[in-house]
């Protein structure tokens, strides 16, 4: 069973999250509506089962909600990977949404590292804070002990392009976790770390 459950609570959020790699229901109440529609895309685009409750400080902006669940998304998908044995290790994609085209490219090495390329053409999209986005995905990254290439080719809309940055990531994902019926971890050194 590729799945995890993480809870966490701190002074400012109280996040549930549960996450299935190989699909499933999805249902995303953050209290950022932008960021719901984001998750939703993701998941879907993904194929994984995601069920996201978040009580956050949103009375002073929108930041420790987006990276709490970034912070338990990464720690979701480091438990329900396990040692990684038998899944591809690598994904990409370049993906078009609308005007906008995004390159995203991971590697599950057990290294976290976020390589941001996506300057955005405004600092909003509604009352959602534009810069939130390279947030979450550097809180993912290091929490999934993962390498995430994100790079914009194009684009003029800032909902387009982070729409595109979110599916993206997704189906880059989806691909690196795929099982391949081995029983190896995909390294010579046979560990990722």
């Amino acid at each position: 069973m590729r799945t995890a459950r993480i809870t966490r609570t701190t002074g400012e959020t109280k996040i549930t999250l549960n996450l299935s790699l190989d699909g499933g229901p999805s249902d995303i109440h953050t209290g950022v509506g932008f960021f719901d529609h984001m998750l939703s895309g993701f998941a879907r685009h993904g194929g994984f089962g995601l069920a996201v409750t978040c009580e956050g400080d949103t009375w002073v902006d929108d930041h420790h909600s987006v990276e709490d669940v970034g912070i338990c998304l990464g720690d979701a998908f480091a438990q329900a990977l396990g040692d990684m044995r038998g899944v591809e290790r690598f994904g990409h994609i370049i993906l078009p949404m609308d005007e906008a085209l995004i390159l995203a490219a991971v590697d599950l090495s057990g290294r976290g590292m976020l390589c941001w390329d996506v300057p955005m053409p405004t600092e909003k999209v509604g009352s959602f804070d534009t810069e939130l986005a390279k947030e979450f995905w550097l809180a993912f990254t290091r929490r999934a002990n993962c390498t995430l290439h994100i790079r914009k080719l194009a684009g003029e809309n800032s909902h387009h392009i982070i729409e595109g940055v979110f599916k993206a990531a997704a189906r880059s994902l989806k691909m690196a976790v795929k099982l391949n019926g081995s029983d190896e971890v995909p390294s010579t050194k046979g560990m990722l770390v």
